[in-house]
């Protein structure tokens, strides 16, 4: 659990982002998001797919990029 102490003369500003760059660290937004509702394990193997695909295709756009310079 995300969590800082202050010091004696520290604004709310930096200790507000301070806890912000924790929350994001230790990715509970996203989780949270997952969480809201219920995914069947199908659409979750679907979307696993598509993200596969999306590396494939970028890997391949860099080679040819790189191979290009060449």
């Amino acid at each position: 659990m995300p969590g800082i102490i202050l010091g004696k003369d520290e604004p709310f500003e930096v200790a507000y982002r301070k806890f912000k760059k924790q929350v994001d660290r230790n990715l509970i937004v996203t989780e949270v998001k997952q969480r809201r509702y219920f995914e069947k394990p199908a659409e979750t193997r679907k979307k696993q797919k598509i993200s596969a695909r999306k590396k494939i295709i970028k890997k391949l756009y860099t080679l040819r990029r790189y191979e290009a310079r060449l």
